[in-house]
Formats: C-alpha cells, structure tokens, sequence
C-alpha cells in the first residue's frame, strides 16, 4: 500500500532518524509493532495471533465540488494519506480523554510518560524504547499517587470511569455501529460528544464522526486557505464545514487535520 504522507496525529507514534514507530494492543495478548521507513511500513508480531488493521489511504475527491473550492486545492497538495486505524477502543477512549482541554505536544508526552509508567516496554532498537498504553484492568489498579506521579492527576476521574465501564461493555461497544457508539461513550462520566466522536474517529478512520467545529480543524482550514472568511466561532464554522466539505466530510476533515499534523510535525 502507497501513501505521500503518514498522518502520525495519535501520540502513541515515536519517531527517530530512520522511521516512525507505533505498538498497537489489540486484546490482552496481540501486540503489533508497526514501522515506517521512506513510506514503506513493516510489521511485526510482538505475541498474540489477532491480525493487524489495515492502514487506510484517504485521498481529495477527484472532482471538487464548487463549494470545496476553499478547500480542495491545498488538501489536494498533500497527495495521498496514510492513517493507522486504532485497533483498541479501550486506547482510543483513554487517548481522548488524555486530549481533553489540552493542547496536543502536552497530551503527547502526558500520553507517553503514562505508558513509560505503567505499561509494557517494546524496544525496536536500542535508539527507541516504546510502552503498550495500560489495559483498563491496570488502570483500576493505580493509586492517586499514581497518577499524580505520571501528571494525570487531573484525569484520574475520567480514567476510571472509563476503563470500568469499558470492561464492563467493551465487548458490546465493539459491534454497535460509529454513529450509535458515539451517543453510546457519551453515558460514561466525564465523556461530552468531542471526547466520544475523536475516540470513534480514531478507532474506525470514519472522520465525519470528528467533532469538526473544534479548534484543530478551524486552526488549519485557515492555514489552508487564510484569504477565505472562516466564521470564529465553533458552531458558526461547523455549519460551514458541514456546508463546504458536502458528502466528502470525512475525507476533508481528516486531510486537514493531516495538514495540520505536517506542517507541526508531530512526532
């Protein structure tokens, strides 16, 4: 599979001079280890037997629809892009809470530090050490010092409710459809509608579940194209996204925010 541009957004990817590197759990015991080098991606069984998600390709719409027009032209510079579906809900979950209110360099190393802490070590090389994120089960298991410890303190609520209620309807969760497990995430404590659709998003790679007023996808529509008149607020820009992007919303909005991921380097 070929790609013009890895989109590394989740803070689980580690990079150094030669590749990009993420560990994915997909259960308790499959353990994937995906690397990156010049847009070439290998893999390698760390234990378990689960297979590894695909890596999707998400590429502009060939023909732009007039109302794109503010859009299409500097997405379509980006080529195609690579995005490695989250195989954990658990993670994806656990990562949006982590991104609540924060900005992304800061839930990157809280989302690193969390791992190092309390998960289970993956070396590919002696130049990068990487950390499965801990299973929900782990998570109940850590004190208030814990967290303190790791700096997420002030997600320990969340966190917990979280892994409870995921081991509690993880398995059910996992055969409802994106849009009904959007409402389905928002009856656990402390989870709001851009917690649950960033947490879909990432676990299914269907982007038209991202809450797309948010401040990433208008921070970097205007980079795209800052002669156009984005409305500020978020749901003012929502309507407009919505209104732009057409029946390819998923598409647009993952390309910007790949734009964005580019242009900050975020790994």
């Amino acid at each position: 599979m070929s790609f013009d541009f890895l989109m590394t957004d989740h803070p689980a990817w580690h990079s150094d001079r030669f590749r990009q590197a993420r560990v994915l759990r997909l259960d308790a015991d499959t353990v994937w280890l995906v690397e990156v080098r010049e847009r070439k991606v290998s893999t390698t069984l760390v234990s378990g037997d689960h297979p590894l998600p695909d890596l999707h390709v998400f590429t502009p719409p060939a023909a732009a629809h007039p109302h794109a027009a503010p859009i299409h032209a500097p997405l379509a510079t980006l080529g195609s892009v690579g995005r490695l579906r989250n195989p954990s809900l658990w993670e994806a979950l656990a990562t949006a809470i982590i991104r609540q209110v924060i900005r992304a360099a800061q839930a990157r190393k809280l989302h690193r530090d969390f791992c190092r802490l309390f998960g289970n070590g993956v070396a590919p090389s002696e130049e990068m050490d990487i950390y499965t994120f801990p299973s929900p089960e782990r998570v109940l298991t850590l004190s208030d010092d814990d967290f303190t410890e790791s700096g997420m303190a002030f997600k320990r609520r969340p966190l917990r409710h979280a892994a409870t209620a995921f081991l509690a309807h993880g398995g059910s969760w996992s055969e409802l459809s994106p849009s009904v497990l959007v409402k389905e995430l928002q009856t656990i404590p402390g989870i709001g509608p851009w917690s649950a659709g960033a947490a879909v998003a990432d676990w299914s790679n269907d982007w038209s579940l991202y809450p797309y007023g948010d401040l990433a996808v208008r921070t970097w529509a205007r980079r795209a194209n800052p002669d156009h008149s984005w409305p500020a607020d978020e749901p003012s820009f929502a309507r407009t996204w919505r209104r732009v992007t057409g029946e390819h919303l998923g598409t647009y909005t993952l390309l910007t925010l790949a734009l964005g991921c580019r242009q900050a380097g975020a790994v």
